[in-house]
This record gives structure tokens, sequence and C-alpha cells, in this order.
């Protein structure tokens, strides 16, 4: 354990940000989710625009890397769009 005060307050502050950076990850695989388990056309495009913008969120806060974000807002609307034609 450790005994600087410096270090007690690292531990604090670590906790409380890895506990604020796993409910945004948690929100935003929920999001992704309920894109990839949409079975129509309207409801993924609805569900797509609200998970862009959760990944736009996540990414700004710093918590993914926007190469990631940017990755996974583009398969999503390849499925998206592979639902229009099908």
């Amino acid at each position: 354990m450790a005994h600087h005060k410096s270090c007690l307050k690292r531990i604090r502050q670590t906790k409380k940000r890895n506990y604020y950076n796993k409910s945004n990850k948690k929100v935003m695989k929920q999001a992704i989710r309920a894109v990839r388990e949409a079975t129509e056309f309207e409801d993924a495009s609805a569900k797509l625009v609200k998970a862009s913008s959760v990944l736009d969120r996540v990414t700004a806060k710093g918590i993914v890397h926007k190469n990631f974000a940017a990755n996974k807002k583009s398969s999503l609307a390849k499925f998206v769009n592979s639902l229009k034609t099908a």
C-alpha cells in the first residue's frame, strides 16, 4: 500500500477515472450492439445516428482513439446500407 499523500490521491483518481471510462465504454458498446441487432433499415439507420453520436462523444473525452471510432462508424454504416439493399 502506498504511504505518500500523492500516491494515495493518485489511487483515488485512478479508481474514479476507471469507473467513468467503464461506464462510457458500456454505453458505447450498447449503442453499437443495438445497431447490429436491428433488422430493418429504418430502425437501424435511426440507431446508427445515435451510435455515431455516442462514438463521437466518447472520442472527444479521450476514452477511445479517433481511428477506432471512425472504423466503427464506417463498418456500422456499411452494415446499415446492406440492410437497405436486402
